[in-house]
């Protein structure tokens, strides 16, 4: 199976190559910077108009659409608009280059974010958001500037919805945070904060977590690849999601590090400022699950968020991915 990475070059799109390529299949990556040799081609683009790499996506088997610009960074206008837009203009991108194939794809997944939900302000008995979940924009009581980051994940979709490639297969995928060993992953930077010292809560720790291990996020890929009756949104997500102090915890626990600081809302605000992050990534409350993939026979290697970070840690003293 040839399966085509728009995106491919960051650090979830290296957990899903490593997979595929350990499967057999060959895989070939979209990016800015073309280049590479087997076993992973990259061939250039600029994320906004058709050209040669269009090539790529016609007669392979599947296109997963990885691209566009990091959430960590400061929440600027600036910032928040190149997220928009490299989100937006690259799905679009991907599917005119489906609509023009002589042999368009099967299936097309396209990335999005399990942040389309609503803000999780309930109770723990309350049920989490699944893919009938509450999506977000309109909670009061939360950062008027939040709504922003709803919007982009609705336009991501709706980008992927109005393209015209009626005999491929759309799904979108709304991941959880991709927890895997990898250098300048979201896990790498918990890893590093709580080997500080600095793993404890973040003004009070209830604010909920989802989140996905890496080997699980390539699983359910191949998984929805495979299975034709699955369209539109899928859930990527962990049946544990969990408060934020209680996910750093089981991270303590794992590093066998037994100090972790707390962090007031202004610590908080200070400590993004410093690392040109933003305060949403670590207070929105985000209690997601996967509801279908579950339904249709899919079963979590990693359903545990401490047995998970104990692999995942074992996994960065071994120095392997």
């Amino acid at each position: 199976m040839k399966v085509v990475i728009p995106g491919g070059s960051g650090h979830v799109g290296a957990v899903l190559t490593r997979a595929l390529l350990a499967q057999g299949h060959e895989v070939v990556h979209v990016s800015r910077h073309a280049g590479g040799a087997k076993p992973v081609r990259t061939v250039a683009w600029d994320g906004r108009t058709l050209g040669d790499w269009a090539a790529e996506i016609d007669g392979c088997d599947a296109v997963v659409n990885l691209a566009g610009r990091s959430v960590s960074c400061r929440y600027t206008a600036e910032n928040l608009r190149a997220m928009m837009d490299s989100r937006v203009d690259s799905t679009r991108a991907v599917g005119e280059a489906i609509a023009t194939a002589v042999k368009p794809p099967r299936v097309w997944l396209q990335m999005s974010t399990a942040t389309i939900y609503a803000h999780f302000a309930g109770e723990p008995a309350d049920p989490p958001n699944d893919e009938s979940g509450t999506l977000g924009g309109f909670e009061p009581d939360v950062p008027a500037y939040w709504k922003y980051s709803v919007d982009i994940a609705r336009a991501w979709e709706r980008a992927q919805s109005e393209a015209d490639t009626p005999t491929t297969r759309k799904v979108a995928l709304r991941a959880a945070m991709v927890m895997s060993p990898d250098k300048g992953s979201v896990f790498d930077v918990l890893l590093r904060m709580t080997r500080l010292g600095l793993g404890g809560p973040v003004a009070g720790g209830a604010q909920y977590v989802s989140w996905i291990h890496g080997d699980d996020f390539s699983r359910a890929v191949e998984f929805l690849i495979d299975r034709e009756d699955f369209t539109g949104p899928v859930n990527l997500a962990a049946p544990d999601p969990l408060p934020q102090r209680e996910l750093m915890r089981g991270l303590r626990a794992a590093a066998k590090t037994p100090i972790g600081l707390p962090a007031t809302k202004w610590m908080a605000e200070l400590g993004a400022v410093a690392m040109r992050s933003d305060t949403e990534l670590l207070l929105k409350s985000r209690r997601v699950i996967a509801g279908r993939l579950p339904e249709a026979g899919f079963a979590f290697a990693h359903p545990r968020w401490r047995l998970a970070a104990a692999d995942l840690v074992r996994r960065v003293r071994e120095g392997r991915v």
